[in-house]
This record gives structure tokens, sequence and C-alpha cells, in this order.
């Protein structure tokens, strides 16, 4: 599909990351039998708290010929025995320039593990006192919302995203790349845990550029998804409109599927993601649309928008 290029931001806000530094030299001392009991007791904790948690992260490796990025990392439930659904996120532009960057992108800095845990561990609270990134209202009613319905789990499959705005022939790479998705990545990941069958209960989903691709993917394979979302999605300004009717095109042709169009009150792409949501309301196409308080940054995803993503995700993909 033939486009100019979207404004793009290149990074997100990373207020939040931790600052490292030169740690002082510990003159040497005696070790003591009770050093030795304390450093035993130190060397198992890691593998219990492993054991502890509720998911598990696996760097995988998928054949490919080369063209396209073969990496991804697959958040596992452990909570669970049974199949769950699965739900595929590209991330953002900033972590396009480093493949082991962008596959860690949303464990390590979008939040996505805490907010697995979060909703797990319900009810919610709001990362601040001031609750910067949710009204007080939508706060209850995902509370209430878990207390009726507790969050079923995810498999999160999360690939590598090229900056595809640098690579020439920008429509034929997609063309590959959604179909290494639907023919490498997700039987892969089917067999590496339990997922259920059916195309109902797989999603595609992603942030910024990410957003962008995920809409991209989705149109080009949408008989193998059950549901489609976009977190702030990089959507290029007048291409909504275009999407929006691709969309409607694309629905009548493979059948009903749930849509999700999340951006937020002072994200640099809200005018396009209500744009987006406008035409579909015009062209009689059901689909979510949220905006919750928050700017285009890492916060933002760490304190509600990744968490609102995924209980999107497991309320649409198990019907």
């Amino acid at each position: 599909m033939a486009e100019r290029s979207p404004r793009l931001c290149y990074a997100f806000d990373e207020r939040s990351a931790p600052l490292g530094g030169a740690s002082s030299p510990v003159p040497p001392r005696t070790l003591t039998r009770r050093d030795a009991v304390l450093a035993a007791i130190a060397l198992l904790a890691p593998q219990t708290a492993e054991a502890a948690s509720p998911y598990e992260v696996r760097e995988i490796v998928v054949a490919g010929d080369g063209k396209f990025p073969r990496r991804f990392t697959l958040v596992v439930p452990r909570h669970t025995t049974q199949p769950v659904p699965l739900v595929v996120l590209f991330h953002g532009k900033g972590e396009s320039v480093d493949e082991r960057l962008g596959v860690h992108a949303w464990t390590e800095r979008y939040g996505l593990t805490s907010a697995y845990e979060r909703l797990l561990q319900a009810p919610v609270t709001a990362g601040d006192a001031r609750s910067t990134y949710w009204k007080p209202e939508r706060l209850r009613e995902v509370n209430e919302s878990l207390v009726s319905r507790p969050f079923g789990g995810l498999a999160i499959a999360c690939p590598f995203t090229p900056d595809v705005f640098r690579i020439g022939g920008r429509e034929k790479f997609l063309d590959g790349y959604a179909a290494w998705i639907t023919d490498e990545l997700i039987p892969r990941a089917r067999r590496e845990t339990p997922i259920l069958e059916g195309h109902q209960h797989v999603g595609v989903d992603g942030v910024s550029l990410g957003g962008y691709v995920s809409i991209e993917v989705f149109l080009r394979r949408a008989e193998h998804f059950g549901a489609w979302g976009s977190v702030q999605g990089a959507l290029g300004g007048y291409q909504a409109k275009r999407y929006a009717e691709a969309l409607a095109a694309t629905l009548s042709r493979v059948g009903a599927r749930r849509l999700h169009v999340e951006t937020s009150l002072a994200d640099v792409y809200r005018d396009d993601n209500e744009l987006l949501a406008k035409r579909l309301r015009e062209l009689g196409v059901a689909h979510d649309f949220s905006a919750p308080p928050g700017a285009h940054n890492q916060p933002f995803l760490r304190d509600s928008g990744t968490l609102e993503m995924l209980l999107w995700h497991d309320r649409a993909l198990r019907g």
C-alpha cells in the first residue's frame, strides 16, 4: 500500500530509567561461616524468584533467509497450564537501531511484564499518587472488570521491528515481513507453549512505529488474526481515513474482527488516531477507542498504556 512516510518520534522518554555509576572499592575481609551460608542462600534466591514468577521470557531465533529479522522474545505464562491466546507486539522507532534492544523493548522499557503482574494481582493501582496516567473512573472500571472476570493470561511474542521507512522497497519488504510473522513466528510460538487454536485467538498490536507496522501486517494477513490494535500509532495523518476504509474492506472479506485504537490525551499522534476512529464510526465498523491521560513516552506505557492494551486483548481474544 503506497504512501508517504508519517512523522515519527525517534525515542521515548527515558526519565524513569535507572542511572548507573561507578561503585566504591570495598576492602577485603575474612570469610566467616555465616558469610558462606548467606552466600549459598543468595545463590539459591534467583532460582526461587524465577520459579515463583507468573511468566518466563524466552529469546528465540526463527528460521529465515536473512532478508528479515529472525529474533523475537516470547512471554510464556507460568501461572496456568491451560492454552492461552497469543499477541504479537511491535515496538517503536527508538529501539529499531539494535535487534537485541528491540526484542526486549516491551519487557525492559514499556512495562509489559510489570503490567502482566499487576493484572494478575488486582486490584490495579496507579503508578503515582496523582494518577497522572489514569482517570479515576477508568481505574474503577478496570478493577470491577477484573473482579467479575480475572485476567486469564496471554502468550506475547515481541519480534524485532525494523524502521521500515529506511528500507528501500518498503511495500515488498512489508509483504515479506508479514508473511514471516504468520508463517514462521506464530507457528514457532505455538511450538514453544500451548496456544488456543484458531485465528480468533491471535492478536497483533504495536506502539508508535509499531502501530503503523501492526496495521500493515494485519491488512496483509487478516485471515491469521482475530484482533488488531494500536497504541499511539504513527498512522501518518492523511492516511488515517484510508486505513479506516482499508480495514472496512478487509473485514468485509474475512469477517468480523475486534479492533482497538488506543491513543492518549497528549499523544503527538492523537489527531491521527481520533481521525481513524471517527472514520471507522462513519463506516459502521465496530471498534474500541480509548484516550487516557499521558504523553507519547515510556512512563505512560509503564503505568496505564501497556496494561490497558493487555487487558483489551485478554478480553478480545478469549471471546
